[in-house]
Protein backbone atom coordinates (compact mmCIF):
# COMPACT_ATOMS: atom_id res chain seq x y z
CA UNK A 1 0.00 0.00 0.00
CA UNK A 2 1.48 3.45 -1.26
CA UNK A 3 1.87 6.35 1.40
CA UNK A 4 -0.95 8.41 -0.25
CA UNK A 5 -3.64 5.71 0.56
CA UNK A 6 -2.43 5.43 3.93
CA UNK A 7 -2.78 8.71 4.37
CA UNK A 8 -6.46 8.48 2.90
CA UNK A 9 -7.41 5.71 5.26
CA UNK A 10 -5.99 7.89 8.14
CA UNK A 11 -7.96 10.81 7.09
CA UNK A 12 -11.14 8.91 7.05
CA UNK A 13 -10.37 7.50 10.62
CA UNK A 14 -9.66 10.74 11.56
CA UNK A 15 -12.86 12.20 9.83
CA UNK A 16 -14.85 9.13 12.12
CA UNK A 17 -13.62 10.34 14.82
CA UNK A 18 -14.41 13.99 14.91
CA UNK A 19 -18.26 12.99 13.52
CA UNK A 20 -18.38 11.34 17.21
CA UNK A 21 -17.34 14.05 18.83
CA UNK A 22 -20.06 16.76 19.99
CA UNK A 23 -21.75 18.75 17.36
CA UNK A 24 -20.54 22.31 17.37
CA UNK A 25 -17.16 21.35 16.56
CA UNK A 26 -18.32 19.55 13.28
CA UNK A 27 -18.34 22.79 10.64
CA UNK A 28 -14.75 23.98 12.11
CA UNK A 29 -13.41 20.00 12.07
CA UNK A 30 -15.21 20.33 8.50
CA UNK A 31 -13.55 23.07 7.25
CA UNK A 32 -10.08 21.50 8.14
CA UNK A 33 -10.58 18.14 6.61
CA UNK A 34 -11.47 19.87 3.11
CA UNK A 35 -8.22 21.60 3.44
CA UNK A 36 -6.36 18.57 4.14
CA UNK A 37 -8.54 16.43 1.94
CA UNK A 38 -8.58 18.08 -1.26
CA UNK A 39 -4.52 17.84 -1.73
CA UNK A 40 -4.58 14.00 -0.38
CA UNK A 41 -6.77 12.97 -3.45
CA UNK A 42 -4.26 14.96 -5.76
CA UNK A 43 -1.88 13.02 -4.18
CA UNK A 44 -3.41 9.68 -3.95
CA UNK A 45 -4.09 10.55 -7.86
CA UNK A 46 -0.81 10.80 -8.71
CA UNK A 47 0.59 7.96 -7.00
CA UNK A 48 -1.90 5.50 -7.56
CA UNK A 49 -3.87 7.09 -11.20
CA UNK A 50 -7.04 8.33 -11.67
CA UNK A 51 -9.33 5.19 -10.53
CA UNK A 52 -8.06 5.33 -7.39
CA UNK A 53 -8.12 8.78 -7.10
CA UNK A 54 -12.21 8.61 -7.93
CA UNK A 55 -12.31 6.48 -5.36
CA UNK A 56 -10.67 8.09 -2.77
CA UNK A 57 -12.97 11.37 -4.12
CA UNK A 58 -16.00 9.48 -3.53
CA UNK A 59 -14.95 8.72 0.08
CA UNK A 60 -14.43 12.21 1.10
CA UNK A 61 -17.53 13.08 -0.48
CA UNK A 62 -19.62 10.47 1.14
CA UNK A 63 -17.68 11.65 3.90
CA UNK A 64 -18.34 15.33 4.04
CA UNK A 65 -21.82 15.18 2.24
CA UNK A 66 -23.67 18.12 4.14
CA UNK A 67 -20.75 20.47 3.47
CA UNK A 68 -20.95 19.19 -0.24
CA UNK A 69 -24.87 20.07 -0.01
CA UNK A 70 -24.55 23.44 1.42
CA UNK A 71 -22.31 24.09 -1.34
CA UNK A 72 -24.53 22.84 -3.71
CA UNK A 73 -27.51 24.98 -2.24
CA UNK A 74 -25.60 27.99 -2.18
CA UNK A 75 -24.31 27.40 -6.11
CA UNK A 76 -27.74 27.07 -7.44
CA UNK A 77 -29.43 29.79 -5.24
CA UNK A 78 -31.25 32.35 -7.14
CA UNK A 79 -29.46 35.86 -7.13
CA UNK A 80 -31.33 38.61 -7.14
CA UNK A 81 -30.66 42.40 -7.97
CA UNK A 82 -28.55 44.28 -5.15
CA UNK A 83 -27.84 41.31 -3.24
CA UNK A 84 -30.95 40.17 -2.48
Amino acid sequence: MTLSLILACVWVVVASVIAAMPERIHWPAAYGLIATGIPLVGYVTYQNGPVWGLIALAAGVSVLRWPILHFGRWLIRPRGRGGE
